[in-house]
């Protein structure tokens, strides 16, 4: 039996192609046009294979739906890896760490352009053909729209028995009293309608199209808004400690990465200094060191003369300054060092900035003294101290030298130094949280061990031989920002709305059409009859025709020996049997009511 259904037989076949082709003549224009998807064609009407064959053939392909869809998930996909693998636009150092852990993978991943998915061959040519594809939807069904939207709805087909939902009666009302009572009730529920011959054709719900065209629309801004977003972005971070300030100027970032078609000469003017960084933590309960208050606290101005503002940076909560936004991004600790030469001259002073290594900022960092410095015989050296800091020290024979708490309770440095070259002048980049000590020697203690000591604020350490002394001062807090220029982001968010609206649209309302025919019969009571056509098969149409025959039955009331009934998808008359001295009247019902509905085969 299932083979006979999926594999009918000729006879079958021919049979439905008639009634389809019959359904078709039928209905006519009445069940035309319901949708602007384009429709398929068969093999039949394909061209010839030459050039031009297949270059039509391959833009159809397209700038169908299907292919478009296809195309939306698999520009999916490829974001998967880009969200997975670390990305050489986000962050340089985490891809050459993932490189040395995974040295199989990488390089299959450097092949496939999975450090640079989104500057890729293949993400490229997903977006691109995505592109092309929406468009090339969305033109001509737009220019169908708007044609349908400047046409009237189309005259009431031949046979309205075969429409999924009908119902019929018969009335002592005139026939044109009961066209213009439809009418003017169409009219008041919103239906464009108007009179076509002998019946009343009235459409609505306009809005899915409107909607589902806006759906793709709105993804096409989005993809520009992205694009653009790309090109002409610029994202820099910038560390800042208390009492420094920072001037949106190139040089004054820490790392800096922009679009291809950035402009570094269109920077927003403007500049910022860090007054105080305030952060408070949980004390106790399994939250402990969570943080409750974590705020920066600043003074900006706008432009080279603008007026000093005060402003406070939270997580989430940037500063804007002329589409540029400021986060906050990160926090620590700078512990205050100052160092003097054998004759006792202080040579150095700073506040410097260590980077945290856990979630209680147990920091670890690099000092270093490129000039001024001398040592006991006069020349001319550098100093280096490998630095490791905790805010909350756990004390002496309690555990490792890691912090206990995040805020600065017990704020402990240890440090071990070194002199000679630090290698400023080499001509190569360094890491300044990092120490180069393959042109430093190491200072010795008495016993010709590691020179070490951990310091509390105001303590020294002395260096050997008279070398000096280095004095941990205090501690000051350095908070990171983030400066993000990220244009047609409120395109994108705009396309983002809109598209979630279109196809809200699109999925809940329905688009139908309803017919109301009234004509005199031959005993002269009046037949009315009305139906419902919509896109797809709904429950919902039965329904909202019985509710319009039921408004309009106020104005034609049905003969006392007839009341109105309403089908779905049956297709059989459901008016009562007529009287027996109306024989063309019998013979039409009869006819009508051998036929089935439209749609009840499917």
């Amino acid at each position: 039996m299932s083979n006979t259904k999926s594999n009918p037989s000729a006879p079958e076949r021919e049979a439905r192609d008639e009634r389809e082709q019959e359904n078709v003549s039928e209905l006519g224009a009445a069940g035309s046009q319901l949708s602007t998807a384009p429709s398929e064609e068969s093999s039949a009407g394909l061209p010839a294979m030459g050039v031009i064959g297949w270059a039509r053939w391959f833009w159809r392909q397209l700038t169908s739906m299907r292919v478009a869809l296809i195309l939306l998930f698999l520009l999916s996909l490829g974001a998967i890896p880009g969200s997975l693998i670390p990305q050489n636009s986000v962050d340089e150092l985490k891809v050459e760490t993932f490189k040395k852990a995974h040295t199989t993978v990488s390089p299959i991943y450097e092949k496939l352009q999975f450090f640079d998915v989104y500057s890729s061959v293949w993400f490229s040519a997903i977006y691109i053909l995505l592109f092309i594809s929406l468009i090339g939807c969305i033109v001509p069904r737009t220019g169908q729209f708007i044609g349908q939207l400047r046409s009237r709805p189309p005259g009431a087909p031949k046979r309205l028995t075969r429409l999924p939902a009908y119902t019929t009666w018969r009335t002592g009302a005139e026939p044109e009293q009961v066209r213009e009572a439809a009418l003017a009730m169409m009219r008041k529920r919103r239906y464009r309608a108007h009179t076509v011959g002998d019946a009343v054709a009235a459409e609505k719900g306009y809005l899915r199209e409107a909607g589902n065209l806006v759906f793709h629309i709105a993804l096409i801004v989005m993809l520009v808004a992205f694009a653009v977003g790309q090109l002409y972005k610029s994202e820099g971070g910038k560390l800042v400690v208390e009492g420094d300030g920072f001037s949106n100027t190139l040089t004054q970032y820490d790392d800096f990465k922009s679009g291809s078609l950035f402009d570094t000469d269109s920077f927003a003017p403007f500049s910022f200094k860090l007054d105080n960084f305030v952060g408070t933590y949980e004390r106790s309960g399994p939250q402990r060191g969570t943080p409750r208050t974590y705020e920066a606290h600043v003074t900006y101005e706008k432009g080279a003369y603008g007026k000093s503002q005060k402003t406070v940076i939270r997580v989430n909560e940037p500063l804007v300054i002329d589409g540029t936004k400021v986060y906050l991004n990160a926090h620590g600790y700078a512990p205050i060092v100052s160092v003097k030469d054998g004759k006792g001259k202080e040579v150095y002073r700073s506040a410097v900035p260590l980077l945290p290594i856990d979630n209680n900022v147990t920091s670890s960092g690099a000092i270093k003294v490129f000039d001024g410095y001398r040592d006991k015989n006069g020349e001319k050296t550098q100093l280096g101290f490998q630095a490791f800091f905790v805010p909350t020290f756990a004390g002496n024979g309690k555990g490792t030298m890691f912090s206990q708490f995040p805020a600065a309770d017990m704020p402990v440095l240890a440090l071990n130094g070194f002199h000679g070259y630090l290698g400023p002048d080499s001509g190569l980049a360094q890491n300044v949280y990092q120490l180069d000590k393959s042109k430093m020697t190491e200072f010795k203690d008495a016993d010709g061990k590691q020179l070490k000591q951990r310091m509390l604020v105001g303590e020294t350490m002395k260096l050997p031989d008279g070398a000096g002394s280095i004095t941990f001062e205090g501690v000051q807090e350095w908070a990171s920002f983030q400066i993000t220029e990220q244009p047609a982001s409120g395109w994108a968010l705009t396309g983002a709305v809109a598209a979630i609206a279109g196809l809200a649209g699109s999925l809940f309302i329905q688009r139908r059409r309803v017919w109301v025919r009234a004509v005199r019969g031959a005993d002269g009571v009046t037949v009315v009859e009305m139906a419902g056509l919509g896109r797809s098969e709904s429950a919902k149409l039965p329904e909202e025709l019985a509710d319009l025959a039921g408004t309009l039955i106020e104005s034609a009331p049905p003969e006392p020996d007839a009341e109105p009934g309403i089908e779905s998808g049956t297709g059989s008359d459901s008016s009562p049997e007529p009287d027996s001295d109306s024989d063309s009247d019998s013979d039409s019902v009869e006819e009508s009511s051998e036929e089935p509905a439209e749609g009840a085969e499917k």
